[in-house]
Formats: C-alpha cells, structure tokens, sequence
C-alpha cells in the first residue's frame, strides 16, 4: 500500500508551485477557496489546504491542475 500513496502523491515542490499559480490567478477574487484558505493559514505554506495530508494532495483545486498536467 506504501507503493501506492507515494504513486498518488504529488511533490511537495510541485504542490506549492501548483498552489501558488492558481492563486496567482484568483489574486483579485475575494471570497474564493484560494483566498480563505490563505486568509486562515496567514501565508504559511504548512498551514495551507495543500499540505493538510502528507501526500500534498489536501487542495481539489492542485489535485485537479497536477491531474490536467500529468493527463497532457
């Protein structure tokens, strides 16, 4: 099963650059997923959504850009 979760993972480097392109581009939207959860974690990339689970894959929106990556 260890094989599996490390397959499913997304780099951690890969996650934050990820997370911060996607913020980049809702940066004037207020009230989004992106603005609270910077809101709440004050900036901090290990209180962000994405890092709430070890495997980097805590934020739909990084899980849903890395799968379009991957797919092409």
């Amino acid at each position: 099963m260890k094989e599996n979760r490390s397959v499913d993972s997304i780099p951690r480097e890969v996650a934050l650059q990820l997370c911060a392109e996607i913020c980049e581009k809702n940066r004037r939207k207020l009230f989004t997923q992106c603005w609270g959860c910077w809101k709440a974690s004050k900036g901090d990339p290990a209180k962000m959504c994405v890092s709430s689970r070890p495997d980097y894959r805590g934020c739909g929106l990084v899980n849903k850009r890395y799968a379009q990556k991957l797919l092409g």
